[in-house]
């Protein structure tokens, strides 16, 4: 196992999400000596080699305290309102400690728009990528000010792994307030023992992880292994550490178990086929039958209307949509070049038919490979679905 451990330091490009509870509190605001320390770790890994994008929570929370709440903001408008005041006094601090190590610092704010839609996506990118070529450490975190459900990331567990995709990262750190992963709550049973390795993550691993998490944070140990099984699949470590301890990411790079770290499941994926798995949300599915799967499966080809037995939801061109099997397991997933209502009538055709029963052909594939995103056939995919 430590040998896995010391394997951390081989990874480049990182992703270090830093959760509310590490860097804020109700009562005290600002924790400035853990934020320097966190600096100091980071920088450490900057000129060791690393590229590093540090996600983070806590404005909420600096706002709360700025604005003299005595309690979690409930309405949305007010917890725009600290978010507001939180992110200008949070962002002033990671400038000022980062700074003592030579490290400048920019704010980048997304929301899930930037993220399901392709051409703001590559865009979101490119202006972080651009950001590393001119050796600026980004700073991200969900645009909290103006973001509404419908186009809210979610919790910033959620957002790491979707910039963890957004920058070809081979590793996310989650710096939680607790070691790690438990075999059970800590706070509630004693004879709780830390889990260092996930394997795989199973539904037992999940129901582990439990509920919410302490007081000020959104997300939980739940989350945080949602996250981990989102970037596992594409060939993302992993690794939950206790971002109050000093020197604890140097303690983990040095080979020691000091959280949990979860393996990657499988090669990784391009960006784009990353972006299609895990970021957009699913607008409907198609059955297929026997051939047609294996022929995604086993032989590596595109989608084909011929092979489509069943079609349901309501999408569009260039919408994302599930393609199941007959015992319905999702097999793939992709982006279609046909609407629901013209797939419905030409389901079971052969590709040379489609323009005389439509009276035009956006393309012989209903999926073409290169937009396709292949899974298993044994489990579905943690990806979001509907409108």
């Amino acid at each position: 196992m430590s040998s896995l451990w010391s394997g951390l330091k081989k990874n480049k490009r990182i992703v270090i999400k830093i959760g509310s509870n590490v860097v804020a509190s109700y009562d005290k605001g600002l924790h400035e000596e853990r934020l320097e320390q966190i600096a100091a770790e980071v920088a450490a890994l900057r000129k060791s080699g690393h590229e590093v994008f540090v996600v983070s929570s806590g404005a909420i929370l600096c706002g709360v305290e700025k604005l003299g709440l005595s309690q979690n903001p409930r309405s949305l408008p007010l917890k725009q309102a600290a978010a507001a005041v939180g992110q200008s006094h949070l962002m002033w601090a990671y400038e000022r400690f980062f700074g003592r190590f030579q490290v400048k610092v920019a704010q980048v704010l997304l929301t899930h728009d930037d993220i399901v839609n392709r051409r703001r996506f590559i865009n979101a990118r490119n202006t972080l990528m651009t950001l590393l070529d001119y050796d600026v450490l980004p700073i991200i975190n969900e645009n909290d000010t103006v973001a509404v459900d419908e186009i809210k990331v979610g919790d910033n567990d959620t957002l790491a792994a979707q910039v963890a995709h957004l920058v070809d990262a081979s590793l996310l750190i989650l710096l939680s307030d607790v070691d790690g992963l438990y075999s059970s709550d800590p706070r509630k049973f004693k004879e709780a023992q830390l889990i260092t390795l996930v394997e795989e993550i199973t539904g037992g691993i999940e129901k582990m992880a439990g509920g919410t998490g302490s007081k000020g944070g959104t997300g939980g140990m739940a989350s945080k292994v949602k996250a981990a099984k989102v970037v596992t699949t594409t060939g993302v470590s992993v690794v939950i550490l206790n971002g109050t301890s000093p020197g604890i990411i140097g303690r983990a790079f040095g080979g020691e178990a000091v959280g949990t770290l979860f393996l990657p499941k499988r090669n990784r994926l391009s960006s784009k086929k990353q972006w299609i798995a895990h970021s957009l949300k699913v607008r409907g599915k198609v059955v297929l039958d026997q051939g047609a799967a294996d022929a995604l499966l086993k032989k590596g080809r595109s989608l084909l209307s011929s092979g489509i037995r069943m079609v349901e939801g309501e999408f569009e061109i260039g919408d994302a949509i599930l393609c199941c099997n007959e015992k319905g397991i999702e097999i793939a997933r992709g982006l279609t070049h046909y609407s629901a209502s013209e797939l419905t009538r030409i389901k079971g055709m052969h590709s040379s038919k489609i323009e005389s029963v439509l009276g035009y052909k956006s393309a012989d594939e209903v999926i073409h490979r290169d937009n396709m995103v292949i899974f298993d056939g044994t489990e579905r995919s943690s990806a979001t679905t509907g409108r």
